[in-house]
């Protein structure tokens, strides 16, 4: 066998290290986004309690700037800040449809 073929085998079973990394940190993002997904449901229900709108552009704000201040390059602040901007809607979408699924039980 080549060095060039031990490399090579040598670069694919880092590859393979490093998509088993990325897959058990998805783990971890899947559930920590479905706990995400449970505080944004209690907070509908408790917006809908107090007649507060489901969309609070300050809050939403916020939640960026909290999450871009422990970004350490200009990139991954970039590509954070894009993936937060689609959770904050996907988030504030459920919502949505948590309220209507509430009032339409209270109807």
């Amino acid at each position: 066998m080549s060095d060039k073929s031990v490399n090579h085998t040598a670069y694919w079973q880092e590859l393979d290290e490093w998509r088993k990394r990325i897959d058990a940190i998805d783990q971890q993002l899947s559930s920590l986004l479905c706990e995400r997904l449970d505080c944004a449901q209690n907070i509908s229900t408790l917006k809908l309690r107090i007649g507060e709108q489901v969309f609070q552009p300050e809050r939403e704000k916020a939640v960026l700037h909290n999450v871009l201040n422990h970004t350490d390059s200009p990139l991954k602040s970039h590509a954070l800040e894009k993936i937060y901007r689609c959770i904050i809607e996907e988030s504030r979408l459920f919502q949505h449809e948590w309220k209507n699924n509430q009032q339409g039980k209270s109807a």
